[in-house]
C-alpha cells in the first residue's frame, strides 16, 4: 500500500515563529518551505495569515502557487480566520486575504478559530456568522474548517460538530486536531459518535504528554510531541477518522520547543517518519 498523503501544516515548517508572538512570520521563506516539503516526500503544506500577507506584498500568490505545483505539491492550506462573529470591520480584511490565497492555491479549506477563554455553553450566536463564512467560502470554491480548542469559545469537537450541523451549509466543516481532542477530555468513542464524513474537512496529527505542562496554551505551543512519542493513542485516533470516512490528506502539526530547535529538513523528516509509523 502507498504511504498516506501527509501535509506539513503551517507551524510544522514555521521555524522559530510561534503563535501569538510579536510576529508570526516564519523564519524560513515560503519558497524554502515549499522546496523542503516537496523534497521530504510530503503532499503539501500550510501557510498562516502573517506569511500570506508577506507573500502577497512580495512574490505574489500566483508565483508561489506555481512553485508549489512545479514541486509536485497537491495541497496548500491557509489559516486562520478570526473575529468573524464580531463587527465586520474586525475580520473582513483578513478573511478577504485568506479567500484570495485559497483561490490562488486551490486550497480545500480556510481554517477558522475563535477567541481564547471559557467555552461557551450556548453557541447559537455563532450559527449565523459561521453560515456567512461558509457561503462566502463556497462561492470561492473552498470551505471553512472550524477548529475547536479546549481553551476557546468552541471548546470541543462534539460542541463544534453540533454548531456546524446547526449551520447546515456544505461550505462549513471541522478541523479535528488530536491535541485539542485529548486536552478537551473527549474520548475516542465520543469523537467517533459525533462525527460523520461530511463534517470532517481537515485532520491534524500530533501527540502529547499524559498531562499538560504549564497552561493549556503553553502546552499546545511548546510541548506537543511527535506522533507516537507522547502518551496519546495516535493510531486509535487515525482508526476513528478512517471509520467515519476521512481519507486524507492528513495534516501533521508539530508545535514544540524541541521541534523549533531543529533545522527545517531534520524536523520535517522526523515529523513525517513518526506520523507514518502511526498508520
Amino acid at each position: 500500500m502507498p504511504d498516506p498523503a501527509l501535509v506539513a501544516t503551517c507551524w510544522t515548517t514555521a521555524g522559530s515563529a510561534r503563535p501569538l508572538d510579536g510576529s508570526e512570520v516564519a523564519s524560513h521563506s515560503p519558497l524554502d518551505r515549499v522546496r523542503a516539503v516537496a523534497e521530504g516526500g510530503w503532499a503539501g503544506l500550510g501557510l498562516a495569515h502573517a506569511d500570506l500577507e508577506r507573500v502577497r506584498a512580495t512574490t505574489g500568490f500566483a508565483a508561489l502557487a506555481a512553485a508549489a505545483r512545479d514541486a509536485g505539491l497537491t495541497h496548500v492550506e491557509v489559516e486562520l480566520a478570526s473575529d468573524w462573529w464580531r463587527e465586520e470591520a474586525a475580520w473582513r480584511p483578513r478573511w478577504e486575504l485568506l479567500l484570495e490565497a485559497a483561490e490562488a492555491f486551490d486550497s480545500p479549506f480556510v481554517k477558522a478559530g475563535t477567541a481564547f477563554g471559557e467555552p461557551w455553553a450556548d453557541l447559537s450566536p455563532l450559527v449565523g456568522p459561521l453560515r456567512r463564512l461558509a457561503a462566502e467560502a463556497a462561492d470561492r470554491g473552498t470551505r471553512v474548517a472550524l477548529e475547536p480548542l479546549p481553551f476557546s469559545m468552541v471548546g470541543s469537537v462534539p460542541a463544534a460538530a453540533d454548531l456546524v450541523r446547526a449551520v447546515d451549509h456544505p461550505g462549513a466543516g471541522l478541523a479535528v486536531d488530536l491535541w485539542h481532542v485529548v486536552r478537551a477530555g473527549t474520548t475516542l468513542a465520543e469523537l467517533e459518535a459525533c462525527l460523520t464524513a461530511d463534517l470532517v474537512v481537515a485532520v491534524e496529527l500530533d501527540d502529547a504528554d499524559a498531562d499538560p505542562v504549564g497552561t493549556l496554551f503553553e502546552d499546545t505551543r511548546d510541548r506537543r510531541r511527535y506522533c507516537g512519542e507522547g502518551a496519546q493513542d495516535v493510531r486509535g485516533f487515525v482508526d476513528v477518522l478512517r471509520r467515519v470516512g476521512f481519507r486524507g490528506p492528513w495534516g501533521v502539526e508539530i508545535l514544540s520547543e524541541e521541534h523549533r530547535a531543529q533545522d527545517l529538513g531534520s524536523g520535517l523528516a522526523r515529523a513525517r517518519r513518526t506520523a507514518l509509523a502511526c498508520f
